[in-house]
């Protein structure tokens, strides 16, 4: 299982929205839409966990893709560490 970041996104993308969108490339398992701590508003950013290929075949088909306007910067989570 990869988890994929997904940047400059639309605060107003949904969970259903992002997880239809990557669903073309396989099951996504969760998607994280990320939130400000204080505000409780989205940062513009995810985490979407799919199986390994599938994330790989999303990374490469969405990378730069425009959604909802704005086009998303897709690539493989770096580790917390």
């Amino acid at each position: 299982m990869k988890s994929v970041y997904v940047g400059n996104m639309s605060y107003s993308a949904t969970k259903e929205q992002i997880s239809e969108l990557f669903s073309k490339f396989g099951e996504v398992h969760s998607v994280k839409i990320i939130l400000d701590k204080e505000s409780r508003k989205p940062k513009g950013f995810c985490f979407v966990e799919m199986d390994d290929n599938n994330a790989l075949n999303a990374i490469e088909g969405l990378n730069n893709a425009e959604f909802l306007g704005r086009n998303l910067k897709v690539n493989e989570a770096k580790n917390k560490n």
